[in-house]
């Protein structure tokens, strides 16, 4: 890893980190206000697919967290990135709330599948007829490959499952877009003037969210809400920079001893 810069960037996680669906981590807005006022450019990334970044934007301002929509980069954002730059026709195996972000795509005689979170539409004749399409040669392109996340019930199966359900069957490997990505944290940090060095990352997920930083160059900080479970911090090599509580802590941390 290059040699640590002064801190110009925090990066920061939002389903489980901030809030868990319609519920605020407790003390998470304080923390944020406070974060907001340190000399630090704040961005908001995330997995999220269920939902379109506008939906998604709502839900946060919903929980009085002070962000802008403009601030949150999603990994929604990026694969329709790819799309147009590859110029593809997907199969959008996404939820019907995630389409607004594709907006504008050709999705005519499709060439391309894209996968993310959308239980409603795993079943056996969309997945087979996804599985088709890759044996005729059409990339897979995964949003992310989360094992699972923290809802209000408990646990759930993320895309990932699916995704390397289809890897096997079709003996392909998937393009990934999201965490834990590389490119995908380098995006997030491009229009904000700085270089991984520069950044932190805040996450509850040890692998996407604080290994992905870390292999990107960046600090990782796990906090122990959302999908965090016992003994997560131990499953990334480097281990975390720092495994705390939770946003809050996290926040306290940067402002005491990073800036």
């Amino acid at each position: 890893m290059a040699a640590r810069r002064a801190l110009k960037a925090v990066l920061v996680d939002l389903s489980g980190t901030l809030h868990i669906e319609d519920s605020a981590i407790p003390g998470a807005q304080e923390a944020l206000k406070r974060l907001r006022s340190a000399p630090v450019a704040v961005k908001f990334v995330t997995n999220t697919s269920k939902e379109c970044k506008r939906t998604l934007f709502e839900r946060l301002k919903k929980l009085e967290f002070d962000i802008a929509e403009d601030e949150i980069f999603t990994s929604l954002t990026a694969a329709r990135n790819l799309l147009e730059h590859k110029q593809l026709r997907p199969v959008l195996l996404v939820e019907d709330s995630a389409l607004e972000d594709f907006q504008g795509i050709d999705t005519s005689d499709p060439n391309a599948v894209v996968i993310g979170l959308a239980p409603e539409h795993f079943n056996y004749q969309t997945m087979n007829s996804a599985f088709r399409l890759i044996l005729d040669g059409a990339p897979l392109i995964a949003i992310h490959k989360a094992r699972y996340y923290k809802r209000k019930d408990g646990l759930a199966l993320g895309p990932g499952p699916f995704v390397t359900g289809l890897e096997y069957a079709a003996d392909t490997k998937a393009t990934v877009v999201g965490k834990p990505e590389k490119t995908f944290f380098l995006e997030a940090l491009r229009d904000l003037g700085c270089s991984p060095e520069e950044a932190v990352m805040i996450g509850d997920d040890a692998r996407d969210d604080v290994g992905g930083a870390q292999n990107a160059g960046m600090l990782g900080i796990l906090v122990r809400t959302g999908k965090y479970r016992q003994r997560d911090e131990g499953k990334i090599n480097p281990l975390p920079y720092l495994t705390c509580d939770g946003f809050p802590q996290a926040v306290e941390h940067i402002i005491e001893n990073l800036l």
